[in-house]
């Protein structure tokens, strides 16, 4: 997929994060049940349309990788591309090997469709393997559909 025949809608601009959005990065991942540790603002890109952050998107820096992380879209802008368009600008962005951990099939597909290829617990990177523990955890324990993805450029 490429950058250049993606586009936002007009009234919105994306957007390296400024300490003034943090509040409402925060309040967009919490309504979305996303995990709420590692918010550091300026690792996020935003979507701002008319005014409002639409979406947002951060890069985590771990050891060696990065994790494409805590990536949402506020329910008024939804099926709009934004999420599209943040996904692949954060994989542009991105300049080490690329990770992230989403719930459900239908996420994966939409990963998926990027160049994301699921990885096992086991054959991901020992730096993050503590930040995904819990989450393996949960899909040993109470079957949480879990899925951990790296990024395979095509």
């Amino acid at each position: 997929m490429q950058h250049s025949n993606l586009s936002l809608p007009a009234e919105c601009v994306l957007r390296k994060a400024t300490s003034t959005d943090q509040w409402s990065i925060r309040w967009l991942v919490f309504s979305a049940k996303l995990d709420p540790t590692q918010l550091r603002w300026s690792q996020f890109w935003v979507i701002e349309c008319q005014g409002k952050l639409a979406a947002c998107g951060q890069l985590r820096n771990f050891s060696g990788l990065q994790e494409l992380g805590s990536l949402v879209v506020a329910p008024a802008w939804r099926g709009r591309g934004l999420a599209t368009f943040l996904t692949q600008h954060l994989i542009n962005t991105a300049t080490q090997p690329l990770y992230l951990e989403c719930l459900g099939v239908r996420l994966a597909e939409f990963y998926t469709r990027f160049g994301f290829v699921s990885v096992s617990f086991p054959d991901l990177p020992p730096s993050l393997k503590p930040k995904f523990g819990l989450s393996q955890l949960a899909k040993k324990l109470i079957r949480v559909p879990v899925v951990f993805m790296q990024y395979q450029q095509s």
